[in-house]
């Protein structure tokens, strides 16, 4: 997809990678509706843009060999993080512009604090998802899962 296409509103209909690719990501990321939406995949990183509908969340989840940077674009969120699902002692709430840094094998969830939908970018390394990933909704998400 030309960056020019994007840069006007029009969402990737499926996965830009592994082709070098350049985006607008606050655009894409803003709007997107997914719950997940994967917007490229190469062999050692991958890019997801994320939507979490207002009182919902990611869900608790560990990535066990891989890291993740999650970045708030708008919303407000409360992010918990620790080293077992009931030791979340790293808690913070974050918005706009704050960047998430989630190490492999770290428990973690992030919820919607807010009132609008919370709109972020994952880049996971390496991949965690398939291919052309589109989750519409948390609950395909599990379903696929």
């Amino acid at each position: 997809m030309e960056y020019s296409k994007w840069h006007h509103g029009e969402m990737p209909m499926s996965d830009l990678g592994p082709d070098p690719a350049v985006v607008n990501i606050d655009r894409g990321t803003r709007c997107n509706s997914a719950f997940r939406r994967a917007l490229w995949t190469g062999e050692h990183l991958q890019l997801t843009l994320m939507c979490i509908p207002v009182g919902g969340e990611i869900g608790l989840e560990r990535h066990e060999d891989t890291d993740q940077f999650l970045r708030i674009e708008s919303g407000c969120a409360l992010v918990k993080m620790g080293c077992a699902p009931n030791e979340l002692t790293k808690q913070q709430r974050a918005d706009g512009s704050f960047a998430i840094l989630v190490p492999a094998g770290t428990w973690h969830n992030i919820l919607n604090v807010g009132s609008v939908p919370l709109k972020l970018y994952s880049v996971y390394a390496p991949p965690k998802h398939p291919v052309g990933t589109v989750d519409l909704t948390k609950r395909d998400a599990e379903k696929r899962e």
